[in-house]
């Protein structure tokens, strides 16, 4: 990769409150299909909102609250998701929507967001009854702060105690990385993932639509010989934004590139923007744009803000002049490339403080890709013909960039 001046020696990843794998059944086997979550209904009754899992067979589950915003969190082993539409985030009384998906392999999540603190009255399965198969019944009530605190501390704790939580080795420095391999080590990111669906369009997830096209990038570029292509994720599943950046500087990445496809409420609004790292954001929509996907962290049930030594030094290192031009420079070929592939968000490099871009020695754009508030968006996005364009278009600014290094140092 190109070395960009001083690289953190240890790069750790903060303790997260997170689940351990838990058993599926002694008489499973390795080819047995993963059990699943069928259906999942929500109903309003007088003394109660009664929350329903429609489950394959009968399944282990713990549940826990967190607080700011007021969240449930149902942790099971690691299912598969085949809900019907019905199964979409809606608001149910106090619950203003819910979340689901593999939050890290063993584990998938279920996540109820709320208006006002819930408690659990009580949960439990049901057996199978007539057409019913298992059913996991979760029924919550109102509660004050002080209560809904309390319960939170208490069920994170016994939580926690499950399984000690782990801290990854740290990470290798980008040097150390690296191999005989001539090729050049692209980090592509789809964003969200798992129990983070993203941004919603018209009948599909972020997460979907931009693991589909990174997919799609990763074939083009690894088509070509000249690259090694890593994902963050290929799979549905839950990431955090830190262990994001660890990835790439394990990995000696020479480029870093983070897709996403935007949603907001002025839905004329659409077209390509690519953002570089700023800690002063380039305009209020810039900024809360960045917002929202650093709470990312927070809304999938951790919070590592206060966890993170590591990120003061980060900052420090990201003051390096080099990595900030060469992600300028990487940005620019995006939109020079993208401008003859689809419609551009007017000025569309701008500036945030985007978690995934602060690494410290590792040029990174991250590429929103349209609006999927957007009809006409959001349809391109879910075309494959239209996202093997996008690939193309992205695929060639990444060889202009190195290209372009590579005339500069000549």
């Amino acid at each position: 990769m190109a070395a960009v001046g001083r690289f953190l020696a240890v790069f750790a990843v903060a303790v997260a409150i997170a689940a351990g794998t838990l058993a599926v059944g002694a008489h499973g086997s390795a080819a047995r299909a993963e059990p699943g979550v069928t259906d999942l209904r929500v109903g309003v009754h007088p003394d109660k909102i009664r929350f329903v899992l429609d489950l394959s067979e009968r399944l282990d589950y713990f549940i826990f609250q967190l607080p700011d915003p007021y969240r449930i969190v149902v942790d099971l082993p690691q299912v598969d998701f085949a809900l019907p539409d019905g199964g979409h985030s809606r608001r149910v009384g106090a619950i203003t929507g819910w979340r689901y998906g593999l939050f890290e392999p063993g584990t998938s999540r279920v996540v109820i967001d709320a208006a006002a603190p819930l408690a659990v009255k009580s949960s439990f399965i049901l057996p199978p009854s007539g057409r019913n198969r298992h059913r996991l019944v979760v029924d919550l009530v109102p509660t004050d702060r002080e209560a809904f605190l309390t319960a939170s501390n208490e069920s994170v704790a016994k939580r926690v105690a499950l399984r000690a939580p782990s801290i990854e080795a740290p990470a290798q420095g980008p040097a150390s990385a690296r191999s005989a391999d001539p090729r050049k080590v692209i980090v592509i990111d789809p964003g969200h993932g798992g129990v983070d669906p993203g941004a919603l369009g018209r009948g599909d997830y972020e997460k979907n639509i931009v693991l589909a096209t990174a997919r799609t990038l990763a074939r083009r570029l690894e088509e070509t010989g000249r690259y090694k292509v890593v994902m963050t994720r290929d799979r549905d599943v839950f990431i955090r934004l830190r262990d994001r950046i660890a990835i790439a500087r394990r990995a000696g990445a020479d480029l870093f590139m983070s897709l996403h496809a935007d949603s907001i409420d002025d839905k004329s609004l659409r077209g390509l923007s690519v953002y570089t790292l700023s800690e002063t954001a380039s305009d209020d929509e810039a900024a809360a744009l960045a917002a929202s996907e650093n709470k990312v962290d927070i809304i999938a049930g951790i919070d590592l803000s206060d966890q993170a030594p590591e990120v003061t030094d980060i900052l420090i290192d990201l003051a390096q002049r080099r990595t900030k031009n060469l992600s300028a420079r990487l940005a620019a070929y995006v939109v020079e490339e993208m401008g003859h592939v689809t419609p551009l968000l007017r000025r569309p490099h701008r500036f945030a403080g985007f978690a995934v871009l602060k690494a410290p020695d590792v040029p990174a754009v991250l590429v929103e890709l349209g609006f999927l508030s957007n009809p006409i968006d959001y349809k391109n996005l879910s075309s494959a013909a239209y996202r093997d364009r996008i690939a193309e278009g992205l695929a060639r600014s990444i060889d202009d960039y190195f290209q372009g290094i590579q005339a500069a140092f000549r």
